[in-house]
C-alpha cells in the first residue's frame, strides 16, 4: 500500500502548512549559508533534502497530527532555498571582473528570485517527463523518500533516532576538525609543486571532511571519473604548458606561479571544452522526453478546463499550464527593466532596446535548454554533483558571443560593460539552472510519498523567496571577510570561487578577443571521447558500469585540492555500502551511512559561516591579520603529519560507529513482529 493511501482519497490531509512553511524558511538560513560557504571555497554544493527532511521529522514529532507529506513541504522548501545557493558561482564574477565592489541587495534579490521562479515554472512540463516518464534513479530524492517513509511509519521512531544521532555526531566532528585547522593546532591544506621532464606539475589536497561526506554521496562512478579528470588535468596538460616560454617567463622562476598560471589559463580552459560537449550530449538524449512532458501537461489542462478536475489523481495535479506559462511571460518584464538599468553605459546604451530585446529571448530559449540538462543530470547522478557550472559557461558563452558581434570594436571600458552585462545576464539564467538541478529530485520525492505536485510547487516558490532573501547579505558577509581571488585588492586569503572565475574569465575571453579557442576544442575532444567511452561502458554492462563526462570535466577544471578528497570519500562509500548489502536491514544501513555523510558536510560548511562572521568581525575592528582570527600557535613543521593521522583516524572512527548504530537495526522481516507504533499523522 502507498503510503497513507487511506488519506489520499481526500485532499484534508495536512500538507502546505503555515508550520511547515515557517520551519523550512528557518532551516532555510542554515543551509544555504552552509553552501554559499562550500560553493565559495571549492566550486561544490550539496543537496539539503535529506538533513532538512531529518530536522523537520525531529521538530513536527511534536505535533501528533503531522504528516509524511507535511514534512515533505518541510524539505521541499529548505533544499529549493540551498540549492539556490549556486547562484555564487556566477554572481562573484561581477566582483573579480571590478564592476561590483559588493552585491547590491535588492538587485542581487531581484537577479535571484526571478531566475529561481521561472526555474520552478520550468520544471513544471519536466516532472512528466524526467519524473514520472522516465527510469533516472534521482538518488538524493529516492533517498529523501525514504527518510521521510521510515521516519512517518513502522520502525520510525528508532531509525529516527539513530539517525539524529549520525548526522549530529558527524556534524561535530567536522567542526572541530575545522577549529582545530584554524588554530592552527593541525592544518587543513597540503601542497606542493615538484618538477616532471621539462615540465612540472604538483599536488594538493584539502583535509576536509565535507569532500569526503560529497564523495560518499555522489558514489563511485563519479569518483572514479574526477580522477581521470585529475590525471588528465595534472599529468598530461599541466605539465605540457609549464615548459611554455611565455608562462616561464610570467612565473619569473617561482615554480608555485607557474604550475598555478598554467592551470589556471590552459587546463581549466580545457575542462570548460569538456563540460560544454557534456551538457549537449544530455540535451540531445532528453529532447524526445520533454516534448512528451510538454504534451501531457496540456492534456492534463484540458481536462480542468472541462470540469473533470477531480477526476485527476492528487499526485498527477500539477500547477495549471496556463498560470506556468503566464507567469513565464509576466517575469520576462521585470527582467527587461532590470537589464535597461543593468545596461546604461556605453555601448550598450547606445541601443539599448535591441540589446534587452535581444537577451530577454535568449534567456527564455537558454532557460528552457538549461532546465533539462539540468534536471536530466541531476536525475542521473544527484544534485550534489552539481552539473551547472558546464551549462553555466554555454550560457555564458552564448550571450557573450552575441553581445561580441552586436558591439564590434569595443574596447576598454566597453568591454569591461559586455563583460558586466554578459554575467548579469548569465546570472539570470542560472537563477534557472540552479532549481531546476535541484526541483526534479524535490518532485521524484514528492511521487514516493504520494504528495500533490501543486502544492510543492507552490511550496518551491517560497523556497525561491526565502534564499533570494537569505544570499546577498552572506555573500556580502564573504567578501568582506575573505575577497574573492582575482578580484581587485583580493587578499591572500581570498576565496577561490572556482566557477565564478572560470565563467568571468570566459566572458572576458570572447569580449576582450583573447579566449584560447584552441583548449575549448582540446577540451571538447575529451569531452567526445568521453562521452563514446560512457556509453560503450553503459552498453556493454547493462548500464552497470558508468563514467560520467561531466564529473571527467569537473575533474580537469577543479583545483586538486577542492577534488582531490572526493574519490577518496567515494571509495569509503564504495565499501560501506558493500557492507551495507550483507547487513540485517540493508537500506536502513545505507541511509545511516548518507546521514553519516551529510553531516560532515555540514558540520564543515556551518562553521565555515561562523569562521567568516569571526573575520569579517576582525577586519571591522582593523586587525592586521584577520584572516588569523582563530589562531593559537604557529605553523609546526610535523603539522602536515600529525593531521592526516588525525584526520584519517576521525574518519574511520565514523564509518566505524556508523557500522555499529547500523548493524542491529531490526531486519525488514522484523517489522511484521512489531508493535504498531502510535500514529504520527490522522
Amino acid at each position: 500500500m502507498s503510503v497513507d493511501q487511506g488519506l489520499r482519497a481526500g485532499e484534508n490531509v495536512k500538507e502546505l502548512t503555515i508550520r511547515g512553511i515557517v520551519l523550512g524558511a528557518l532551516i532555510t538560513v542554515v543551509f544555504t549559508a552552509a553552501n554559499v560557504y562550500l560553493g565559495l571555497k571549492i566550486g561544490i554544493t550539496f543537496a539539503t533534502s535529506i538533513p532538512a527532511a531529518v530536522i523537520s521529522m525531529a521538530v513536527l514529532k511534536a505535533f501528533r497530527d503531522t504528516t509524511i507529506q507535511e514534512n515533505n513541504i518541510v524539505q521541499t522548501i529548505a533544499s529549493a532555498a540551498g540549492t539556490l545557493s549556486a547562484i555564487i558561482f556566477v554572481l562573484p564574477g561581477l566582483i573579480m571582473v571590478g564592476w561590483w565592489t559588493g552585491f547590491p541587495y535588492w538587485l542581487s534579490v531581484a537577479v535571484i528570485g526571478i531566475g529561481g521562479i521561472l526555474g520552478v515554472m520550468y520544471s513544471v512540463p519536466l516532472r512528466r517527463a524526467l519524473v514520472t516518464g522516465t527510469d533516472l534513479p534521482y538518488p538524493e530524492g529516492v533517498a529523501a523518500a525514504e527518510v521521510l517513509k521510515v521516519g512517518s511509519g513502522v520502525g520510525g521512531a528508532e531509525e529516527n533516532k539513530r539517525g539524529l544521532a549520525l548526522i549530529g555526531g558527524s556534524t561535530i566532528v567536522a567542526a572541530v576538525y575545522f577549529l582545530l585547522a584554524k588554530t592552527r593546532i593541525v592544518t587543513d591544506t597540503a601542497a606542493k609543486v615538484f618538477r616532471v621532464g621539462a615540465g612540472a606539475s604538483g599536488m594538493s589536497a584539502s583535509l576536509s571532511m565535507a569532500l569526503i561526506g560529497v564523495g560518499h554521496l555522489v558514489g563511485v562512478a563519479v569518483g572514479l571519473a574526477m580522477v581521470v579528470g585529475l590525471i588528465i588535468s595534472w599529468v598530461f596538460i599541466v605539465p605540457h604548458w609549464t615548459q611554455d616560454p611565455g608562462l616561464i617567463a610570467q612565473a619569473a622562476g617561482d615554480l608555485e606561479k607557474l604550475v598555478s598560471t598554467a592551470f589556471r589559463t590552459k587546463a581549466r580552459m580545457v575542462g570548460a571544452g569538456t563540460i560544454g560537449v557534456a551538457a549537449i550530449w544530455t540535451l540531445l538524449k532528453i529532447i524526445g522526453p520533454i516534448v512528451s512532458g510538454i504534451r501531457s501537461a496540456l492534456l492534463a489542462g484540458r481536462e480542468r478546463k472541462a470540469g473533470r478536475a477531480d477526476q485527476l489523481p492528487l499526485t498527477e495535479r500539477d500547477m495549471p499550464i496556463g498560470i506556468v506559462t503566464g507567469v513565464i511571460l509576466i517575469s520576462m518584464i521585470p527582467i527587461g527593466l532590470l537589464l535597461y538599468a543593468f545596461g546604461n553605459t556605453a555601448p550598450i546604451s547606445s541601443s539599448p532596446g535591441a540589446t534587452v530585446g535581444i537577451s530577454i529571448v535568449y534567456i527564455l530559449i537558454a532557460g528552457v535548454v538549461i532546465a533539462a540538462v539540468c534536471g536530466y543530470m541531476a536525475g542521473l547522478i544527484g544534485a550534489s554533483n552539481s552539473p551547472i557550472s558546464g551549462v553555466g559557461i554555454l550560457s555564458v558563452l552564448g550571450i557573450s558571443l552575441i553581445l561580441a558581434a552586436m558591439f564590434r570594436g569595443a574596447g576598454g571600458d566597453e568591454t569591461k560593460s559586455l563583460v558586466a552585462f554578459a554575467l548579469f545576464v548569465t546570472a539570470i539564467i542560472f537563477g534557472v539552472a540552479t532549481i531546476s538541478n535541484n526541483n526534479l529530485q524535490d518532485l521524484k520525492t514528492g511521487q514516493l510519498v504520494d504528495a500533490t505536485p501543486w502544492r510543492q510547487q507552490v511550496a518551491l516558490v517560497l523556497g525561491v523567496v526565502f534564499g533570494a532573501l537569505v544570499i546577498p547579505p552572506i555573500l556580502d558577509l564573504m567578501n568582506t571577510a575573505f575577497t574573492f581571488q582575482g578580484a581587485p585588492g583580493a587578499r591572500a586569503s581570498a576565496l577561490p570561487a572556482p566557477q565564478a572565475a572560470i565563467i568571468s574569465t570566459i566572458a572576458q575571453g570572447v569580449l576582450g578577443g583573447s579566449l584560447d579557442w584552441g583548449l575549448i576544442r582540446e577540451g571538447a575532444i575529451i569531452g567526445v571521447v568521453a562521452v563514446i567511452i560512457d556509453e560503450v561502458l553503459k552498453a556493454s554492462s547493462g548500464k552497470r558500469m558508468h563514467l560520467p563526462p561531466l564529473a571527467i570535466g569537473m575533474g580537469i577544471y577543479l583545483p586538486m585540492e577542492a577534488t582531490l578528497f572526493i574519490p577518496v570519500g567515494a571509495v569509503l562509500g564504495w565499501f560501506y555500502n558493500r557492507w551495507a548489502v550483507g547487513s540485517r536491514s540493508p537500506e536502513f544501513a545505507e541511509r545511516m551511512g548518507v546521514l553519516m555523510a551529510t553531516g560532515l558536510i555540514v558540520g564543515e560548511s556551518l562553521m565555515g559561516v561562523v569562521y567568516a562572521a569571526a573575520v569579517a568581525g576582525a577586519e571591522k575592528a582593523g586587525s592586521a591579520d584577520s584572516a588569523s582570527v582563530f589562531a593559537l600557535i604557529e605553523p609546526y613543521s610535523a603539522v602536515n603529519y600529525v593531521s592526516l593521522v588525525v584526520f584519517a583516524v576521525a574518519v574511520i572512527a565514523l564509518y566505524l560507529w556508523t557500522k555499529s548504530r547500523a548493524s542491529d537495526a531490526p531486519a525488514p522481516d522484523d517489522h511484521a513482529a512489531m508493535p504498531e507504533p502510535e500514529a504520527s499523522f490522522r
